[in-house]
C-alpha cells in the first residue's frame, strides 16, 4: 500500500500513505508559504513526515475533485486551509502518515503505535470512570488514547484536557465506533462519533462534527 485513499462520503475523504523517500517527488502543488515552511525543517524524518502528510491529503483532495489549497497552522496548532473553504486534519506514526477533509464539518484524525508502556501512564490521560471499564489491554489503552486525540484536533483549541475534559463513554476492544465528548470547557456538551480501525499494530481513529 504505497496510498490508500477512501471516499467517506460527497463531502469527505480519508487518505493513508506510506511514509518512504519523496525527495524527487514533483511537490509543485504546494503553496508558497508551505515551501518556505518545508524549507525550515532540518530534520530529514520530520520533513517526510510532513511532506508525507501533504501529498496525502492532495490524493484525499482529487478524489473529492477539490483543488489543494494550502494549509497553516492556526495560533492553537490546529491545521487550516489557506482558502478558508474545507477542514483538514493531518496525523502520522512511525512509518505511516494520515489525512482526512471535509468540506463543511470539522475533523480529526489520529494514528498511534499499540505500545505496552500506555498501561503505565493511562492515569494521566483516563478519566475514573474510563479507568473502570478498559480492560488492562494495550489495544483499549491506545483506542482511548487516540480517540480522545481525534476529538482534542477535531475540536481544535488548546486548554482542553484529555482527562478532565474529554470523556467516553465505555467501549470494547471489538467496537468500531467510540462515543465521546467534550465538558467542563465553553466547549461543554460536544458530542463526537469516534470511527476506529486497526490495523496491524496501529490503531486508527477519526471523528467528523
Amino acid at each position: 500500500m504505497q496510498t490508500k485513499i477512501e471516499k467517506i462520503d460527497s463531502h469527505s475523504a480519508l487518505a493513508l500513505k506510506i511514509i518512504d523517500s519523496y525527495e524527487n517527488q514533483p511537490l509543485d502543488f504546494l503553496s508558497f508559504r508551505e515551501k518556505l515552511s518545508l524549507a525550515n525543517i532540518s530534520h530529514a524524518a520530520k520533513r517526510l513526515e510532513w511532506t508525507t502528510a501533504r501529498m496525502a491529503i492532495y490524493e484525499a483532495l482529487q478524489v473529492l475533485e477539490e483543488p489543494y489549497p494550502g494549509f497553516f497552522k492556526d495560533e492553537h496548532g490546529k491545521s487550516q486551509s489557506m482558502s478558508g473553504q474545507g477542514y483538514v486534519s493531518l496525523s502520522h506514526t512511525p512509518g505511516l502518515a494520515g489525512a482526512i477533509f471535509h468540506k463543511s464539518q470539522s475533523v480529526g484524525i489520529d494514528m498511534d503505535l499499540i505500545r505496552e508502556k500506555i498501561l503505565r501512564i493511562g492515569f494521566r490521560f483516563l478519566d475514573s470512570s474510563e479507568l473502570d471499564f478498559l480492560e488492562k489491554d494495550p489495544i483499549h489503552y491506545t483506542m482511548a488514547w487516540s480517540a480522545k486525540e481525534s476529538i482534542f484536533k477535531c475540536q481544535g483549541k488548546r486548554g482542553v484536557s484529555f482527562r478532565e475534559n474529554i470523556l467516553l463513554e465505555p467501549f470494547s476492544v471489538s467496537d468500531s465506533i467510540i462515543q465521546g465528548r467534550i465538558r467542563g470547557t465553553k466547549f461543554a456538551d460536544h458530542h463526537y462519533s469516534v470511527q476506529v480501525r486497526k490495523m496491524d499494530n496501529i490503531i486508527l481513529t477519526y471523528t467528523i462534527w
